[in-house]
């Protein structure tokens, strides 16, 4: 009983797919070969560095900084904004290219993918082979780039494709760890982020190898269930499964907007929420969930935020009852000031197979997922653009309608 995971990522994949995009419209500039990013609109004060290029990395340039900040880094930068229908289509075009080689994938998130090639030695005797093949075709096919990380779980598999980037095949299996993995830093391991990483420098652990050599019970003291979990991934120690999934696993899903002017009154916040809300319901549906717990947040112009979240007795993905949840946690919460930035979250998912309804509630489910399936086809197939709401005519928020915003991203789950 052999096992056998590649981890696919996408080399810079929101830049990655628009330099690919570009390229065949006619384009003579590949972005990939030149300092870039995709960003939003600092007219419209959207303005962040969503994903850059690998030559904007020698600029310092980092994921979430301003774009007045990048830009002061190089001048010279080229900022293009992004397009969430075609980063859709290039996810589910490369998805479709691994199902040809086996059944049991996972869509870790809209860039990554675990494939398991288990006990498949007589269709795949080469595994090094089999990476090939797979990265070159989405190369030639699908005009962008991959990494892939091969080993036994999960964990490292995901660890390997963080290697040496881009179009890379690494491998990290067991016997491997000590020489490839335990002298990177401790930020490079999975599950230590922003809030760990300080407080393992702060026990003076530095790199992974400190971190799988570090007395368990003094990081369970510190860190809870959290200590146990870091310690295993750093001894690369990792038993969850491949799910067979044909959506991406995820735990919420958030879009949030600044806004090109202050908002000052409940109708126009209300328009802004619709339009959030439309972006977020649609990525809910094509996930194939419901969700059960929706929050609003809320920036006013002196850049104080405040939030408000409600719990559903009614498993949803219709865009107008998100909205309509989102409309009365704003109006419950909001102060009367200014308003800056809005954002949508939901969380608490369920699969979407059914709708549990109320006696006492007259809402026509079936009609409204028909219209949602309707809109939603329509958007994916011609821009987001291509259908809109009457009440986004001539209100300066069209633009925003379908779109994406600067935190428009799926928050991934826990590989266990």
């Amino acid at each position: 009983m052999s096992r056998l995971i590649f981890h696919i990522d996408v080399n810079s994949a929101y830049l990655s797919w628009e330099a690919a995009y570009r390229l065949q419209q006619g384009e003579q500039l590949d972005l990939r070969t030149v300092p870039s990013v995709v960003g939003g609109d600092e007219e419209s004060r959207h303005g962040i560095v969503l994903t850059k290029s690998i030559p904007a990395k020698k600029f310092n340039i980092q994921t979430g900084e301003t774009l007045y900040n990048a830009r002061a880094k190089c001048p010279d930068i080229i900022i293009v904004p992004p397009r969430y229908w075609l980063y859709m289509k290039c996810s589910s075009a490369m998805n479709q290219i691994f199902q040809e080689y086996t059944p049991q994938i996972q869509r870790f998130s809209i860039d990554e993918s675990f494939l398991d090639f288990s006990n498949m030695e007589h269709l795949y005797p080469d595994y090094m082979e089999l990476a090939e093949t797979i990265k070159d075709r989405i190369k030639k096919e699908l005009g962008f780039t991959v990494n892939i990380g091969i080993s036994n779980n999960k964990l490292l598999a995901k660890v390997a494709s963080d290697f040496k980037k881009p179009d890379r095949i690494h491998t990290l299996f067991p016997h491997e760890i000590k020489q490839k993995m335990w002298p990177l830093p401790i930020e490079d391991l999975f599950m230590v982020g922003r809030a760990t990483g300080p407080k393992l420098h702060n026990l003076n652990i530095n790199t992974i190898c400190d971190l799988a050599n570090y007395d368990l019970k003094i990081l369970k003291n510190k860190f809870k269930n959290h200590g146990q979990v870091i310690y295993n991934y750093a001894n690369g120690i990792d038993i969850s499964e491949v799910r067979k999934s044909n959506c991406i696993e995820i735990k919420g899903i958030g879009n949030s907007t600044t806004i090109a002017f202050d908002v000052e009154d409940k109708d126009t916040a209300h328009k802004v929420l619709l339009s959030l809300c439309e972006t977020v319901s649609m990525r809910l549906r094509d996930s194939q969930n419901c969700c059960t717990v929706v929050s609003v947040s809320i920036r006013g112009s002196d850049l104080i935020s405040y939030s408000h979240q409600k719990k559903l007795t009614v498993a949803t993905d219709s865009t107008r009852k998100i909205y309509e949840v989102a409309c009365y946690l704003f109006d419950n919460v909001w102060k009367g000031n200014s308003i800056r930035h809005l954002g949508i979250h939901i969380t608490d998912f369920c699969c979407n197979d059914f709708y549990q309804c109320s006696l006492l509630d007259t809402f026509n489910y079936e009609k409204d997922r028909r219209i949602n399936e309707a809109i939603d086809k329509i958007r994916l197939k011609y821009g987001s653009t291509a259908i809109v709401r009457s009440c986004f005519l001539h209100s300066g928020l069209s633009a925003m309608c379908g779109g994406i915003g600067e935190d428009d991203y799926p928050l991934m789950s826990s590989m266990l």
